[in-house]
């Protein structure tokens, strides 16, 4: 299986400066988000960076980086750039890892890119997890999706998804009706065929996009489909706030020990 890892990473971030350049056990976060992708059976992993600096961090410790545009209003704008920049054809595949993912499975990534090439009319692909905490479930930070049967999705949302009408409120999914059926979270990380990505930031506006700020209900929205590999666990926890950087430090601080 071939296809790219493309790691987009932009310098400015409000809640959590610089953060690309984070130190995390000796290394930048960008470059150990790398390292975890090229556990990957990916061909070639690449940050699309919004700045030298991380351009040069990244080549300092063997990591591929391309400078990108810094006025890019999405990382599917920066991917799309990237792609261009390496010469990539239509019909190659690339797999979207967020740069402050420094625990991404490789496992997730191959799976992730194997689903597409498995699905032909599918011009995306995704993952998503089982929720089982209440909690969880009506958190709208907490981004869920419903499938149809061939495992494609049907939407996305920051809602509560699917409603239960006669268990409203409560953990439906336990009740033995519900016949195997859990809510799903969505999980960020994305697959593409370069053809689509390049074609996406041409797309208009979807006003689902806007409403629930889900970049992804564009490609639904305009009638392409997204098909999602259900993971049997939840992804390693992701940096967006000092305190996040401080579990992903302490982590990476206990396998050193």
């Amino acid at each position: 299986m071939s296809y790219t890892v493309l790691i987009p990473a932009r310098l400015a971030s409000s809640r959590l400066p610089d953060k690309p350049l984070a130190d995390i056990a000796g290394l930048p976060m960008v470059v150990r988000v790398a390292r975890q992708a090229q556990l990957s059976q990916a061909a070639q992993v690449v940050v699309a960076a919004d700045d030298d600096r991380i351009v040069a961090a990244c080549q300092q410790h063997g990591v591929q980086a391309i400078l990108t545009r810094a006025d890019h209003p999405s990382g599917s704008d920066r991917l799309a750039e990237a792609c261009g920049v390496l010469g990539l054809a239509d019909d190659e595949l690339v797999v979207n890892v967020q740069g402050d993912e420094p625990l991404i499975d490789p496992g997730l990534i191959d799976a992730v890119a194997a689903l597409l090439r498995q699905h032909p009319g599918a011009s995306m692909s995704t993952a998503a997890h089982a929720i089982d905490s209440l909690e969880e479930f009506n958190n709208p930070n907490v981004v869920k999706v419903v499938l149809e049967a061939s495992g494609l999705a049907l939407t996305f949302s920051r809602a509560p998804i699917p409603w239960s009408r006669d268990m409203a409120g409560q953990a439906w999914w336990r009740n033995p009706a519900a016949a195997g059926l859990k809510p799903l979270r969505h999980i960020g990380i994305y697959g593409y065929r370069v053809g689509f990505l390049r074609a996406f930031p041409s797309l208009p506006q979807a006003p689902l996009e806007v409403v629930e700020s889900l970049e992804q209900m564009r490609a639904v929205w305009h009638g392409h489909r997204i098909a999602v590999h259900l993971s049997e666990q939840a992804p390693g926890p992701g940096v967006d706030t000092p305190e996040d950087l401080a579990r992903v430090r302490a982590h990476f601080s206990t396998l050193q020990d």
